[in-house]
């Protein structure tokens, strides 16, 4: 059994942030249920749900890359507003029909995880600003 007086295990990489991983998550579920959309929106719906998908991923990895903590503020903000980009693409796509309402929910239930744990990181980011 993990001792919870432990502390957690150091953040050394952007893969160790729970934010990354989880966002992780969502591009994978993107990528995947774009699979099935029609070949005419290839360069439209599908690719601007992908490219928003991973820009969550690329914008925490950029930020956490960043030396100063206004920089990774600016960076994590930058991939919440991926994820409201997700989440209204994702919707859109439900609407025309091209993911079911279960395919939605799943989509719209781990960008809200990956919401909360951006807010969650920017707030600590903030944090650490006006503590140095």
């Amino acid at each position: 059994m993990k001792n919870l007086l432990t502390s957690p295990a150091p953040i050394r990489s952007f893969t160790d942030l729970n934010a990354w991983r989880e966002g992780r998550k969502l591009v994978i579920m993107i990528y995947r249920v774009t699979e099935t959309f029609p070949q005419s929106e290839l360069y439209e719906l599908t690719k601007q749900l992908r490219k928003a998908a991973v820009s969550i991923t690329s914008n925490i990895a950029e930020g956490f890359s960043r030396r100063s903590y206004k920089e990774k503020a600016q960076f994590y903000s930058v991939s919440l507003g991926s994820v409201t980009e997700v989440q209204n693409q994702s919707l859109i796509a439900m609407d025309v029909g091209y993911i079911s309402a279960q395919e939605f929910q799943k989509i719209a239930a781990q960008s809200v995880i990956v919401n909360k744990l951006l807010n969650g990181l920017i707030r600590k980011t903030k944090t650490m600003i006006h503590d140095s």
